[in-house]
């Protein structure tokens, strides 16, 4: 790496946590120098404008959330085991994601929705990556003859996720895992009685 890319990364992984926190409009450009110990000159020296780090801010998180199922997912495992995994990673990271300030394609879709096209954007193909992970194990489940063949396996990706996001803003907001953990249970029980042969 270059200096350059190396103030840019150092930028990035500092204020990482503190956009997931306060926000991409809630973040200022003192809070950057802040976190970053660097000038103003510095951070404009090395990005476009607040909206560019911010950007590269949010695919420094989502990288860092799909390094989780990464981890945590190999070829040997079975269908059921690969859905199972994806699941549990959501059980082992609670507390790490929570001081983090929680998910952030949950809090960037959030706020991005009306007022940052860019990160919208940005979420949005996370989004279909995260669905696309679900499909090509559903799918390679049918090849294999574990996944009833019948199963729309792009509904059931988004229906996954949809829960997913709905259990950890539930949670994150009331302040009790209890309501992740349920709809954690509620996908683990669909991929049984639903999914697997």
């Amino acid at each position: 790496m270059s200096k350059a890319e190396k103030t840019r990364q150092f930028i990035i992984e500092q204020t990482a946590e503190l956009f997931n926190k306060k926000g991409y409009a809630g973040t200022s450009l003192s809070d950057i120098t802040s976190a970053t110990g660097l000038t103003k000159g510095s951070i404009y020296g090395n990005f476009e404008n607040k909206d560019e780090v911010a950007k590269e801010v949010y695919r420094y998180n989502a990288k860092r959330l799909q390094s989780n199922f990464i981890n945590e997912l190999n070829d040997a495992m079975t269908t059921r085991e690969k859905l199972f995994a994806i699941v549990d990673v959501y059980r082992k990271t609670w507390e790490t994601n929570i001081s983090r300030g929680g998910c952030p394609h949950l809090n960037t879709a959030v706020e991005a929705d009306d007022t940052m096209p860019i990160l919208k954007s940005e979420v949005n193909k996370n989004f279909q990556n995260w669905a696309n992970m679900f499909v090509q194990i559903l799918e390679k489940g049918k090849i294999k003859n574990d996944i009833t063949e019948s199963v729309d396996s792009s509904q059931y990706a988004y229906q996954f996720i949809a829960l997913i996001e709905g259990g950890i803003l539930l949670s994150k907001t009331m302040n009790n895992k209890t309501h992740l953990i349920n709809t954690l249970q509620r996908i683990e029980t669909i991929i049984d009685n639903e999914l697997i042969k």
